[in-house]
Parts: structure tokens; sequence; C-alpha cells
């Protein structure tokens, strides 16, 4: 089995920052590509950031400048740094990471459960 559990959510004001953490654990023997999505209330879920293994990245237009994805390899783990927050921020936020993962071995994408941004003053 595999897990992805994000953390770092929370209430934030406009203009204020958040960063959100997403490890994976279980039996991963490697990460590959890693993304953060959101979906707010209404509204279909869509891509903020996406990172390679290489460490290149890719972001929503509205989000560049503002948000910086990063991952650490070596802790199956990829991050979201988010400043100058905007109240159309306000979603919850998922993470997903392509995994090859041992017995069985196989290569997947697997979700996180997903934690709340709220930018609101």
């Amino acid at each position: 089995q595999v897990q992805l559990m994000e953390s770092g959510g929370g209430l934030v004001q406009p203009g204020g920052s958040l960063k959100l953490s997403c490890v994976a654990s279980g039996r991963v023997v490697s990460t590959y590509d890693m993304a953060w999505y959101r979906q707010a209330a209404r509204k279909e879920r869509e891509l903020v950031a996406t990172i390679a293994y290489g460490g290149s990245t890719n972001y929503l237009d509205s989000v560049k400048g503002r948000f910086t994805i990063s991952r650490d390899n070596a802790k199956n783990s990829v991050y979201l740094q988010m400043n100058r927050l905007e109240p159309d921020d306000t979603a919850v936020y998922y993470c997903k990471a392509n995994i090859l993962a041992r017995d069985p071995w196989a290569r997947n994408d697997y979700w996180g459960q997903g934690t709340q941004v709220t930018v609101s003053s």
C-alpha cells in the first residue's frame, strides 16, 4: 500500500502565505512526476503546479510568481509554497504523485485526501 498525506492548510488573510507539504509512505520505491491540484466549491479540480523528478516545473497562469513547487526525493515529499494569497485561491488542495511501489511491483498515480486552504479577512 502507498499513502499520500498532505498538511499545512488553514485560514490565512489575503496577502498572506502558507506552505503545503505532502509525503508518500508505505511501499514506495521511487516517485516520479508530482503535482498539486485544487478544487474550489462548485468548480472542477484544476492543476496548480507540477514538478518532474529532475526538478522541472510548470504552473497554472494565475499562480505564477506567487506559488513555488519543490520536492525532496529522499523524503518522497512535495511542497507548495504559496505567497500573496488571494480569496480566489480558496480551495481544497490535493497532491498527486506517480509512484513505483513494491509488493506488488507497479507504477500508478496516487492522490492524497486533500487539505483545505481558506483565504479570507
